[in-house]
């Protein structure tokens, strides 16, 4: 199965009120953890590759490794640019086989990130390719971007869906509390926001900073309107855990088969979990 737009499923988790995950793909054994787990559950899923990950692995290795999964497995995966930062880097990776692409223009202007974000979904729209758009500001660290928790700031409801009527994005990813990077603290999600811009807009609400937030609080976002959430911390953390745990126990260790596969193995249960809570799994 060719790999697919997120429009392949992402209206019927609105509908049906479940969420598709999004797992950020970080080499060949995320890849392979991420789509194991997918076939257990008979999932859709999309892989989140980051512009720090584009530059890690490589765009052909990149889309390479999502269509031999979307092969192998016979699921219905996207392959998304999560955070592109600029148009250019947007059009790059629909060139190269992208079937989805978000454009995050929140660090601009609420004005600028309508017109930069309409260019997108223009060019991408022509190419049968998914976008998502941010608006708000979602704090924490992801790969080179950083939001100091000060500088974040909650979507406005009226903007969030003027934003969507102005862009026609296919999904919305708005601040309403979650941070990038592993969740510390009390998580206080505002429910209210996204479903106030839920029932406004025919497009799901898209989670970002997924990991590290409690079962409840993912659940009450989907039932609020939430159809995308965002996972890549937790499965790097159980990654380095279980290499660090093989490494100690045996420091003459030196084949990498020897520690990845048990990385694998972690990550797999991590993704069956999310998949799990999101409801997505026999969805596929």
């Amino acid at each position: 199965m060719p790999l697919v737009s997120m429009n392949e499923f992402l209206p019927k988790a609105k509908a049906n009120k479940f969420a598709v995950g999004q797992f950020n793909m970080n080499n060949l054994e995320f890849a392979k953890a991420i789509t194991e787990a997918a076939m257990a559950e008979k999932s859709p899923f999309i892989f989140g590759v980051s512009e720090g990950a584009l530059k890690y692995m490589g765009i052909e290795y990149t889309v390479a490794i999502a269509e031999a999964a979307a092969k192998q497995s016979g699921l219905p995966i996207a392959l998304h640019l999560d955070h592109g930062s600029t148009f250019e880097v947007a059009m790059k990776c629909i060139r190269a086989g992208f079937s989805s692409v978000m454009f995050d223009g929140s660090h601009h202007s609420f004005e600028e990130n309508i017109r930069l974000t309409k260019e997108v979904v223009k060019a991408a729209r022509a190419m049968g390719v998914s976008v998502e758009g941010e608006l708000g500001t979602i704090g924490g660290v992801e790969d080179d971007i950083s939001v100091d928790e000060a500088d974040a700031a909650l979507a406005k409801p009226e903007e969030a869906i003027r934003f969507y009527e102005e862009t026609g994005v296919d999904c919305v990813a708005i601040a309403v509390g979650t941070a990038h990077g592993m969740y510390k603290g009390e998580v206080k999600i505002r429910y209210d926001i996204i479903e106030e811009v839920a029932k406004a807009i025919p497009v799901p609400i898209v989670l970002h900073g997924g990991s590290g937030v409690p079962d409840e609080a993912i659940r009450l976002s989907i039932a609020a309107g939430v159809g995308k959430i965002n996972v890549n911390t937790e499965n790097q953390v159980a990654c380095t855990d279980a290499i660090r745990e093989v490494l100690n126990k045996d420091a003459k260790v030196y084949d990498p088969r020897k520690y990845l596969t048990p990385a694998k193995n972690a990550m797999v249960e991590v993704v069956r979990s999310k998949i799990q809570l999101f409801g997505s799994s026999n969805q596929a």
